[in-house]
């Protein structure tokens, strides 16, 4: 199976930058798309960002400008630099990859999750 561990959380100032990171391992043959969501109280999960495995990216418009989304395929990781960070960016963030076993089977990994609190 594949296990997702992701780094990187914290508290931060509003304006400050946080750069969470994800690392995958286990057995698999491919990961293909990497995605960061974020949940917060009493809200929805939301998606913030994705990146194929060929570098395509998107963004939740409520971050774009602010965080960057990157991967090492070498490395099986992904990261999300976050900078400006703002109030509403508080929330546990949550990396997930969708992934391909050796036999062929594909599915979602999820990793644990990661506390971003930002706060003056």
């Amino acid at each position: 199976q594949v296990q997702l561990v992701e780094s990187g959380g914290g508290l931060v100032q509003p304006g400050g930058s946080l750069r969470l990171s994800c690392a995958a391992s286990g057995s698999f043959s491919n990961i293909y798309t990497m995605r960061w969501y974020r949940l917060a109280p009493g809200k929805q999960r939301e998606l913030v960002a994705s990146i194929t495995n060929d570098g395509t990216t998107n963004y939740a418009e409520s971050v774009k400008g602010r965080f960057t989304i990157s991967r090492d395929n070498a490395k099986n990781t992904v990261s999300l630099q976050m900078n400006n960070l703002n109030l509403d960016d508080t929330a546990v963030y949550y990396c997930d990859a969708y992934v391909q076993l050796p036999g062929g089977a594909r599915y979602d990994s999820w990793g644990q999750g990661t506390q971003v609190t930002v706060s003056s």
